[in-house]
């Protein structure tokens, strides 16, 4: 990463997704003020830092639902959702089915290959 203080952000939010961060602590944590660490977010990544950390954390519960038997409610805990049904809403919208769907979709692709 060419920003060191998103690089530093990026490492917190991978190495904590479950965190309840929001762009106020994150910039805390880095050391820089909300504003420039979202104008560098934007520059180097098209993104917002809590859109960025949405998608990071919807990216590792497919990996989890697809990799485990975890129910959806567990996986929703593990990546930072308090609830279900906001967790599925947003899942939704990244991949486009809810995710016992998404599930069920995927070991049919795999049992099919």
């Amino acid at each position: 990463m060419r920003d060191a203080d998103v690089g530093k952000a990026l490492a917190l939010l991978h190495k904590q997704p479950s965190c309840p961060w929001t762009i106020a602590s994150l910039a805390n944590e880095v050391g820089v003020s909300r504003s420039v660490l979202a104008e560098r977010f934007r520059h180097y990544l098209s993104d917002t830092p809590i859109g960025y950390l949405t998608r990071w954390r919807l990216q590792l519960a497919a990996q989890v639902l697809t990799s485990t038997s975890k129910s959806v409610a567990e996986v929703a805990g593990e990546v930072g959702y308090e609830s279900e049904p906001s967790f599925n809403r947003a899942f939704k919208r990244e991949f486009g089915v809810p995710p016992a769907r998404f599930r069920s979709q995927t070991k049919r692709t795999h049992q099919k290959n």
